[in-house]
């Protein structure tokens, strides 16, 4: 007898890994941009740090609430949809049963075994919902995100992430290339551990992260550099 072999899934639910790595590099980008540019304005070291933090702060409330409000908002749009879904089981059972038993046919089953199934989730309203859920809207009723942990997540890795680059000048280096280089750093970190999550090579990860923050420092540093010479 062949044994079982068990596998794990990553989370895919749109849950505390999405809302981690968006925090992550979204800090991590904004602020080596922000300081790129308020570099590149010949700021000093007080006020470049005062913008960092400022940043740092805004940036992590403002990822905490979005994550929040948009996660709750789905949750509540998927609850009123199920309860659609939930009226039309108990309202009309056979036609829900039929629509069913088509689209398991359609996919490539049996229809006298699709009409056997379809015929027990009738006399079980709670799983014939969680079927049609996972059916025609793509979720499993219980196992929705938590918009608390989202917005947690979301707040706390943008923070960490924003004070990386950040890191330098705390510890009294006044150098703006050493700080860009560290936030490089921190975003092939982050670029390569999302690649392992994904199953990407995780040096391909690091390397777009690194490149995509590279290109909006670039931009912002250039716009600091023209700014603070058209004011001075």
């Amino acid at each position: 007898m062949t044994p079982v072999r068990e596998h794990h899934h990553a989370d895919v639910s749109g849950g505390w890994l999405r809302a981690a790595t968006f925090g992550a590099m979204d800090g991590l980008v904004t602020n080596i941009a922000l300081i790129a540019g308020v570099g590149g304005g010949g700021v000093d070291r007080h006020t470049l740090v005062l913008t960092g933090v400022a940043g740092l702060v805004a940036g992590a409330i403002s990822m905490g609430i979005g994550e929040y409000t948009s996660v709750r908002t789905q949750n509540e749009q998927v609850a009123a949809e199920l309860a659609i879904e939930l009226r039309e089981l108990t309202q009309n059972p056979e036609g829900e049963a039929d629509e069913q038993v088509a689209r398991w046919v359609a996919q490539g089953l049996p229809e006298p075994l699709a009409r056997q199934v379809a015929d027990i989730l009738k006399e079980h309203p709670d799983q014939a919902l969680r079927v049609h859920a996972q059916e025609e809207l793509g979720v499993v009723p219980d196992e929705l995100p938590s918009p608390w942990t989202a917005a947690g997540s979301s707040f706390v890795c943008f923070a960490v992430g924003a004070l990386i680059p950040l890191l330098t000048y705390l510890l009294g280096f006044d150098s703006l290339w050493l700080a860009l280089a560290v936030g490089g750093l921190g975003l092939f970190t982050v670029g390569a551990v999302v690649g392992r999550f994904t199953s990407r090579p995780w040096w391909k990860g690091g390397l777009r992260q690194l490149a995509l923050g590279a290109l909006a420092a670039a931009v912002t540093y250039g716009v600091g550099a023209l700014i603070g010479v058209s004011t001075g």
